[in-house]
């Protein structure tokens, strides 16, 4: 239950000015970065609606996770929009997008990924994936051959070879089915140190109740038997991590599962890295593409 919640948390366009800023450096926010709200369609059709700044390549791709949505990342499009193409999405179900999906799955969220960089005409990206947008970075990277120079978790592959079991998602669908505002709200709890800023932690249960709860059940069932180690054993890209310490990383056990991996891990911090310790991790993003692009350049 508990390696379940971490990991589901996992065209037409309106341009608006976000409010100024003070800072110009990168990985830091940018007073003048424009936003567009933009969609798409997936391949089966389900309306995904996405948020992209900037402009540069590669572009940087950002999935929330379970239950969340794209405003989730809305640090880090006005952070790296000065030098990338920066796009954050929201999954079908989630946000803004559409639920009338007949068929759930991490690979069916991979393709919406795939539709919005495809919409985007997107050359190289660099896919970002926070808990359940993890797994669906690698879904993303492995239907985007050549296009993907690395993937990177962010409070998520702690154990990559972790296989949900039906029992685990027969559980989590249940619990949302019978009370989903308190299932919610016990799960949130469970992603944040017990001394976290309860208005922060407050901010992201709201967002994340606007969830249709019939699109969240059919998610949840959806995830019997994924076997993430499997998709990360074929993608082939460097996999990264930035992780809070709320729950350990297996470093040493993912790198069994893909060898190009490495974690960073951010003191005294929950689930949302980019919302508890924005500036660090901003920073650390930074340090990370600085890697990638290097590593690119060789």
């Amino acid at each position: 239950m508990r390696f379940l919640n971490r990991f589901i948390c996992i065209g037409m366009s309106a341009v608006f000015v976000l409010p100024a800023l003070k800072s110009h450096v990168y990985g830091e926010e940018n007073m003048d970065v424009r936003i567009e709200r933009k969609t798409c369609l997936a391949g089966d059709g389900v309306t995904i609606v996405y948020s992209a700044a900037g402009s540069g390549e590669p572009a940087l791709v950002f999935i929330h996770g379970g239950l969340a949505d794209r405003t989730f990342w809305d640090g880090q499009l006005k952070a790296f929009a000065c030098r990338h193409r920066a796009v954050a999405l929201d999954l079908a179900g989630h946000g803004e997008s559409g639920i009338d999906r007949k068929k759930w799955g991490i690979p069916e969220f991979g393709a919406d990924v795939k539709a919005v960089i495809e919409a985007e005409a997107l050359k190289e990206v660099i896919l970002f994936g926070n808990s359940l947008g993890g797994p669906v970075a690698i879904e993303a990277a492995l239907l985007l051959p050549g296009k993907v120079l690395g993937v990177v978790g962010v409070d998520t592959f702690q154990i990559l070879a972790y296989r949900i079991t039906p029992e685990e998602a027969e559980e989590r669908k249940e619990s949302f089915r019978q009370d989903f505002k308190g299932a919610l709200k016990q799960m949130v709890r469970m992603l944040f140190h017990e001394d976290a800023d309860t208005v922060l932690m407050a901010e992201a249960e709201r967002r994340m109740a606007g969830t249709s709860p019939e699109a969240a059940q059919a998610m949840f069932a959806s995830f019997a038997g994924y076997d993430a180690g499997a998709a990360a054993r074929r993608v082939g890209v460097p996999v990264r991590a930035i992780n809070g310490d709320l729950f350990p990383t297996d470093i040493e056990g993912n790198r069994k599962v893909t060898a190009d991996f490495d974690a960073i891990i951010m003191k005294h911090t929950g689930h949302y890295p980019m919302l508890e310790s924005p500036g660090e991790f901003n920073r650390r993003v930074a340090e990370i593409l600085a890697g990638l692009l290097n590593k690119e350049s060789n």
